[in-house]
């Protein structure tokens, strides 16, 4: 059966004949071709031209459209043209079998490139990515796409949470060359990330020699945060007192929250000089915040204007300042996309931050209630309605989100909007409509996911700094304070429903950012091949 006919065939051919004639989904070398074992016989065509066997008489002819999955072997995969967004076209050559997957592109003649220089750079870019807080699916399609670009075909990148590995098999017959390195040190910073997504964009297009990878990677190395530190340290004041409106305070717990915040900031930057361990900057981080409002609550009377101020708001605030909420997303979206070991690492990571957390906020708690602070837990119980003022703090709070992890100036505008849009969609579901809190807020983050992903594949880089500051309004910090404080009040019901509220609204936010991801990849229509390319003039000199 021919190509031009239409129709499919499995190859039952002997399994030590030669290699059949044909050409592989994605114009490649036959798989087969002049290895031991390979299939022959009829073969698979669709398309133009003839199939081939390969393996258990499993093979495709050029131009598949879409997904076949015969009773055994694997499914033939349609590649995305030349031209279109390198992680779409990297995750499809990634799911394929090696000896399935297209040929690199030919290189000029003396453009030979040293493989062990190739694989220390793909490592080295992977490092970076991996350490601002990029998904381990981005992490190997990056590195597979850089190597694949300097014309490495039979590459395997290995991704897990601190260690980067890479193998090379020039051919079937020779030793794998193999190389890994250590994520020995994790910070964010969005515009080094999407500087790293720059590169590998021009490196994939083949607008980038190796000599100029090299150095174009040491300058971004170089660059210094777009942000100092103490330009953070206010940024997370300001989260903290917008996250305090957000849930019903006023002008004084604004500023009795940014105080808080900042303090704890400062804090945590002291013992993160000394070398101590995240979890003890995550406890010593929570535990002004939770004084303030020991202490809003035991005098506000001294406080002009301050009587009848909800004491709860100030605590509230500064837990949005802490919770890892980056950390969640980027665990849930490991789990989702197969990296078990990776998602496990990312979520026992978020797991020992939060019982940090727990910890400095518990003993503050404990203290305040031993000094007759009257901490009321049916706050949770109580609404506010006051829209406007809402959508405004939700806006403000994402703003001070995105300086917090360094987001490039240009990005701030867009992720600040998109957190809006959450809120809003978060405030008509479950304030104005009634329905269930958890549900909207998965709806929520579904857009925040959608609309984050149309715009990094709009501008050519990381989802991350789109999504990661949006969600910030919706991460549950109301539900773990209230839930906190129903504990040290010795209501375990109680507060146990809260702290299990709180987990659901985390992986709600969690899993719904990823849907949204997924929906904008299946929604928008892979580019064919384009004219002159847009990222060109953007990835030069950069």
């Amino acid at each position: 059966m021919t190509g031009d006919q239409g129709g499919q065939e499995r190859g039952r051919g002997p399994q030590n004949g030669p290699a059949g004639g044909g050409t592989p989904a994605g114009g490649g070398t036959p798989p087969g071709a002049g290895e031991p074992g390979a299939g022959a016989g009829a073969g698979m065509g669709s398309g133009a031209g003839s199939g081939t066997g390969a393996g258990p008489g499993i093979g495709s002819g050029s131009g598949v459209g879409s997904a076949f999955t015969p009773p055994e072997g694997f499914p033939v995969l349609a590649i995305p043209p030349e031209g279109a967004l390198w992680q779409d076209r990297m995750r499809a050559m990634l799911r394929m079998p090696s000896t399935e997957r297209p040929a690199p592109a030919e290189r000029q003649p003396g453009a030979s490139v040293s493989v062990p220089r190739v694989l220390d750079l793909t490592l080295r870019i992977g490092e970076l990515l991996l350490a601002g807080g990029e998904g381990a699916e981005d992490v190997e399609a990056a590195m597979f796409g850089v190597a694949f670009a300097y014309g490495l075909a039979r590459v395997e990148p290995t991704v897990t949470f601190t260690l980067l590995g890479i193998s090379y098999q020039p051919a079937l017959t020779e030793l794998p060359v193999t190389m890994s390195r250590t994520v020995r040190r994790r910070g964010t910073d969005y515009t080094r990330l999407a500087a790293v997504f720059h590169l590998v964009d021009g490196i994939t297009a083949h607008e980038v020699s190796l000599e100029d990878a090299y150095r174009r990677l040491a300058d971004i190395r170089r660059n210094r945060h777009p942000y100092g530190s103490w330009v953070l340290t206010g940024a997370a004041g300001l989260l903290a007192g917008a996250a305090s409106i957000l849930v019903g305070g006023n002008l004084i717990i604004f500023v009795a929250a940014a105080i808080a915040a900042m303090l704890g900031d400062r804090l945590a930057w002291l013992l993160a000089g000394r070398g101590l361990p995240e979890f003890y900057q995550f406890a010593v981080a929570a535990m002004p915040a939770a004084a303030m409002g020991v202490f809003v609550d035991r005098y506000a009377h001294w406080i002009p204007g301050a009587t009848g101020v909800q004491s709860s708001a100030v605590i509230t605030g500064g837990l949005f300042a802490v919770l890892p909420g980056r950390a969640l997303v980027a665990a849930v979206q490991d789990g989702l996309t197969g990296f078990y070991i990776t998602a496990s690492a990312r979520l026992l990571e978020v797991v020992y931050l939060v019982v940090g957390i727990v910890i400095g906020v518990t003993l503050i708690l404990y203290a305040g209630v031993g000094l007759g602070a009257d901490l009321n837990p049916d706050q949770a119980l109580r609404a506010y309605d006051h829209p406007w003022v809402q959508l405004a703090a939700a806006m403000v709070l994402t703003l001070a989100f995105a300086v917090l992890l360094q987001c490039e100036r240009g990005v701030l505008l867009l992720a600040t909007v998109n957190g809006g849009v959450a809120w809003t969609v978060f405030g008509v579901l479950h304030q104005q409509a009634g329905g269930n809190q958890v549900a909207s807020t998965a709806a929520a983050a579904g857009l925040v996911g959608l609309f984050g992903q149309l715009m990094a594949r709009y501008r050519y880089v990381s989802v991350l700094p789109y999504v990661t500051a949006a969600i910030g309004p919706l991460l549950p910090g109301s539900a773990t304070y209230f839930g906190l404080l129903a504990v040290t009040q010795h209501h375990l019901n109680q507060g146990l429903a809260q702290l299990t509220k709180a987990a659901a609204l985390a992986m709600a936010i969690a899993i719904g950012v990823n849907l949204g991801n997924e929906i904008a990849r299946l929604a928008l229509k892979t580019p064919g091949p384009p004219g002159p390319r847009r990222a060109a003039k953007r990835t030069r000199g950069f």
